[in-house]
């Protein structure tokens, strides 16, 4: 997938969570070994890692379970990355998926946690 089709999907993304009343702290937050697409705040403070997937059509496996065990690892790792330059309390957190399969987005909140390998 090309960049700017990729940024069209997070942008998509962003707006479909915004709607969710969910609030933008930061995009595409990098470190060495991984990226966080979307980083928000939920209405009850709490802080969620955003990972953005996309699949033009319906063969293979769909958007959401793409996202193997290597890149949890590495969107675990930004998030850790990230949290280590927050200021204050940490809030709670989360990951979740926003899934475009074949044009349809679907939203998996809590999808998968730091924890699991």
């Amino acid at each position: 997938m090309s960049k700017s089709l990729g940024d069209a999907f997070e942008a998509h993304a962003l707006h479909y969570l915004e709607r969710q009343r969910m609030r933008l702290v930061a995009r595409n937050v990098r470190c060495r070994g991984g990226e966080i697409d979307l980083v928000m705040m939920d209405e009850r403070g709490a802080l969620v890692f955003v990972e953005v997937r996309a699949r033009k059509g319906r063969g293979f496996a769909d958007a959401a379970t793409s996202i193997g065990v290597t890149k949890r690892e590495r969107l675990v790792r930004a998030a850790q990355h990230y949290l280590a330059t927050w200021r204050g309390a940490l809030p709670a957190c989360r990951f979740d998926v926003i899934a475009f399969d074949a044009g349809r987005i679907r939203w998996l909140p809590d999808a998968f946690r730091a924890d699991e390998s």
